[in-house]
């Protein structure tokens, strides 16, 4: 059997109304009274205004967002991501708004949990300081939408921002140079109203020239891109129709190669030491390979540039290293120079450059080779020349003298040693292969090559 109860008003014990009818108003509650649900009731029919429940209590690090809530994130402290519900439905709602301008120093990410925001499957970054938005989820299509906002460049920084390495600028570029390890941390990726791509460049540790009657070391392998990104400086050839790279936000590590080690002239026909690879994002180049020993056939003449051929009393070690070793386009490198082998005056060759092969030693009049070209370019503001290769080494103690072999044109690789004199070195961070030793004489020794860099560019304002 159904009960009806018939009445206009509902009044406490107080004679106050608590329900009221009126003309198909109903009101309930009186001025000043809380209207509650029981917890672990819920409510239908009534929908949202349109405004959220505001959690005053900052959030400082990762957190899933519930519908209906507003935050205030602090990312002083580093980047917060924020996680959009998971299974949204018509109408959920969240507001997110910067906690005292903290999202200028760390992202505040929004994580979009599976469904679209704003039309786009990806997240969405709160970059600049003071900066508030509403989220109302539409459909599967539009998924989660901006409101409250007139467009998202209210929230987003359009350039890149970025911090690692040591920080210059040049004009409305920022160019970023580590001559060691670290690491290349993207807080904004930026938007192509201002900028999301950056220009690189990544040249890897030269390899040092051969012991006794050694070949120049190659020059570490020299990538670069063409700078249209970011100035459009004046860069090698190699960096032609290569394009910059988009980043998403993230920390990229950096690795910067070291250059090979000497090897010393007696005792042993040592061949020198590779160079180590340096490492951007997508980007590795390769050591420069090594310059050959007297009779050592090394199976890491080859490199980013390969190494010089030496003197011997068999053919295949005066064959220089293959140069663009991996392979890659365009090359990051060139071959090394033949030595030759017939008896004295001894000669040998020069290691690989950039630009350029390595000279072959020359058997009459017997001349060392010098290294290779390597490559300029003006992505840290001023032209410096890298990845040349290593001078051959050259007799001079009897006979004929041999002049030793001069390093690259660019200066980054260097001359090889005649009797009782040591190999130059490659300067640091120029990536160039070392000369090679001679014989004889107990202090000769080859040359340490050339430590690599990265380089990386971008317009930030």
């Amino acid at each position: 059997m159904t009960s009806t109860i018939k009445v206009n008003n509902i009044q406490n014990q107080c004679g106050a109304n608590i329900i009221n009818e009126n003309s198909n108003t109903i009101t309930i509650g009186a001025s000043g009274d809380t209207i509650a649900l029981a917890s672990g009731a819920s409510q239908t029919g009534f929908g949202r205004t349109g405004t959220v429940d505001w959690i005053t209590t900052p959030k400082t690090s990762d957190f899933t967002a519930v519908s209906g809530e507003g935050y205030f994130v602090n990312s002083a402290g580093g980047a917060v991501i924020v996680t959009l519900p998971s299974s949204p439905a018509a109408n959920s709602i969240v507001s997110v708004s910067d906690y005292n301008g903290s999202g200028a120093t760390n992202a505040i990410t929004i994580a979009r949990n599976s469904s679209n925001i704003n039309g786009n499957a990806s997240d969405y970054d709160i970059t600049k300081a003071d900066s508030a938005v509403t989220f109302v989820y539409v459909d599967a299509t539009v998924g989660w939408t901006s409101v409250n906002t007139s467009n998202t460049s209210d929230n987003q920084n359009p350039f890149i921002v970025a911090t690692g390495g040591t920080e210059t600028e040049c004009g409305d570029f920022k160019i970023h140079t580590f001559t060691g390890p670290g690491t290349f941390t993207v807080t904004n990726a930026g938007t192509s109203s201002g900028s999301n791509t950056v220009d690189y460049l990544v040249v890897a540790g030269g390899g040092s020239g051969g012991g006794r009657y050694g070949g120049g070391g190659g020059g570490g392998g020299y990538r670069e891109s063409s700078g249209a990104a970011s100035g459009s400086y004046t860069r090698s050839p190699l960096g032609a129709c290569v394009s910059a790279l988009t980043l998403p936000a993230t920390g990229y590590p950096i690795t910067v190669g070291a250059g090979g080690a000497s090897v010393p002239a007696v005792p042993g026909n040592d061949a020198g030491n590779r160079g180590s690879n340096s490492v951007f994002s997508t980007i590795t180049s390769a050591g420069g390979g090594v310059g050959q020993g007297q009779n050592t056939i090394s199976p890491l003449a080859p490199g980013g540039s390969g190494g010089g051929g030496s003197y011997g009393n068999s053919a295949p070690n005066a064959v220089g290293g293959s140069g663009n070793t991996p392979p890659v386009s365009p090359p990051q490198g060139q071959p090394g120079g033949n030595g030759h082998s017939p008896n004295g005056p001894y000669a040998t060759a020069g290691g690989g450059g950039a630009t350029e092969a390595g000279q072959n030693a020359v058997p009459s009049p017997s001349t060392a080779g010098r290294g290779g070209a390597g490559a300029t370019s003006c992505i840290s503001a001023s032209p410096v020349g890298r990845s040349g290769g290593g001078g051959g080494s050259g007799e001079n103690a009897s006979g004929p003298t041999v002049t030793a072999g001069a390093g690259s044109p660019c200066g980054s690789g260097t001359a090889g040693a005649s009797s009782n004199t040591n190999a130059a070195s490659g300067a640091a961070n120029r990536g160039g292969g070392s000369g090679a030793a001679y014989f004889p004489g107990p202090s000769s020794n080859s040359g340490v090559g050339g430590s690599g860099i990265v380089i990386i560019r971008y317009k930030f304002q």
